[in-house]
């Protein structure tokens, strides 16, 4: 019972960081379609932010607080740089996306190795974190409880803000049919750096989570791309809901089959079933609803 409570609290803290680095995927991939494969980096620059902003606080938990308000809006003004400079005349060119980014992707990993240099750097956590808390004979580490609640309260901030307000409704009638939603006076460009700007920022919020569990580097973004893409995928692109059922799926699957395994056997075995999976459904678990023509 307690070796089933240990991989069960595994797998959701797994899962609830790829939902982290997921969530500006589900944005800027599953809703406008760009495949940003600088949204790495953009999670890297994250943990840099709080890497600086610990310099400057000595107070582990205030500076951890400012990151992350920091790191939101670091992220989302790079995201808004790239969409203005780049991204905005490759809309009907998905595949420029990928290789103008994965440039860009290159670009700031050496700025970052210029600037911090190349040698890991690591993040000091709160006082208040450190340790465990004891569920049914399961220690479960306060870092990982810390980062499914972050977790949570930015699915239902987004989800909130999609549904309700005027910023969101843009958002949606922009993705459902962008032609039709010029005529309404909507404006697709402010749309489109919003909508850049709110998926970028939730990169650099999961790269200041990513601080408390892991030492930092140039290439720390990276070891979280893929997956993040491989959980937009088998959600559905541009659903919120598919995001987090996905990443908790994905989370639960590694930590079970892990368990009974390897690390890396783990990771071969999950990307064979969602090779699977997506030869079944290849729309995902779920579809945005569209009217467009196209």
């Amino acid at each position: 019972m307690d070796v089933l409570i240990g991989q069960l609290a595994t797998g959701l803290s797994l899962g609830s960081i790829l939902l982290l680095a997921a969530l500006g995927l589900s944005l800027t991939f599953g809703q406008m379609g760009v495949i940003n494969m600088a949204h790495g980096e953009f999670i890297m620059a994250g943990c840099y932010t709080a890497y600086v902003v610990q310099q400057v606080f000595s107070n582990a938990g205030v500076s951890l607080l400012l990151s992350l308000v920091i790191g939101f809006f670091v992220g989302g003004l790079m995201g808004v740089v790239l969409e203005v400079t780049l991204i905005q005349r490759m809309y009907d060119r998905p595949l420029d996306t990928l290789l103008v980014t994965f440039g860009v992707g290159l670009i700031l990993q050496q700025v970052a190795r210029d600037v911090f240099g190349a040698p890991a750097v690591n993040v000091i956590a709160p006082t208040w974190l450190p340790g465990g808390v004891e569920i049914f004979g399961a220690v479960v580490p306060k870092t990982r409880i810390f980062i499914l609640i972050l977790a949570a309260v930015c699915v239902a901030a987004l989800a909130t803000a999609l549904k309700t307000s005027p910023m969101g409704r843009r958002i949606r009638a922009v993705v459902q049919n962008r032609d039709l939603a010029e005529t309404s006076g909507i404006s697709s460009r402010k749309t489109d750096i919003t909508t850049f700007f709110l998926g970028s920022g939730l990169a650099g919020v999961a790269g200041v989570a990513l601080t408390l569990i892991g030492s930092t580097s140039p290439t720390t973004g990276q070891s979280y791309l893929i997956d993040a893409f491989l959980v937009v995928v088998v959600g559905g692109l541009g659903h919120i809901k598919g995001t987090v059922i996905a990443a908790l799926g994905l989370g639960f699957f590694n930590s079970f089959i892990e368990y009974n395994t390897t690390a890396s056997l783990a990771k071969v075995i999950v990307f064979v079933i969602i090779v699977f999976f997506l030869q079944v459904r290849p729309q995902g678990l779920f579809t945005v609803r569209t009217r467009s023509l196209v």
